[in-house]
């Protein structure tokens, strides 16, 4: 009897350090606004990683939401700078079959966390932004699905 006594103490006393604390790590972000600078690089650096991954620019139209941000303006002109078709008004001639592409930007943390979203594949990367820019801040994730 002791000695079951003594297991369950045992392993109560272990489960107890297993609890996390109120300021444990939180799975909040807040979107955020990116401008200038900032919006250009990091929307220039996900579209020439998105290009290596949806194929080739001549035959891929793409279609955003029509957004007036400046870093979805800047998204638009840095797919249009590497040969995409890019439609913002959910027009898209009879024969094409536009990929959808979505986008957040999010603060956490101090940093900007940006993603891609296609049917077939994510993107996300953490940047810190600066007056002249955005530097990446953590490597490229990229996620292919069926």
């Amino acid at each position: 009897m002791r000695k079951h006594l003594a297991i369950i103490i045992t392993a109560a006393a272990m489960l107890s350090g297993c609890q996390t604390a109120e300021d444990g790590l939180t799975t909040n972000s807040t979107p955020t606004t990116v401008t200038g600078p900032a919006a250009s690089a990091i929307a220039g650096d996900l579209a020439s990683r998105l290009a290596e991954q949806i194929g080739p620019a001549g035959t891929t139209t793409i279609k955003m939401e029509k957004d007036s941000t400046e870093f979805a303006t800047a998204l638009e002109a840095a797919l249009k700078g590497w040969g995409y078709t890019v439609i913002t008004d959910g027009k898209a001639g009879k024969d094409v079959k536009p990929v959808e592409l979505a986008y957040s930007i999010d603060g956490i943390d101090g940093q900007v966390l940006a993603r891609l979203s296609t049917p077939s594949i994510a993107l996300g990367r953490a940047y810190t932004a600066t007056a002249a820019g955005a530097v990446p801040a953590s490597p490229l994730s990229i996620m292919q699905r069926n």
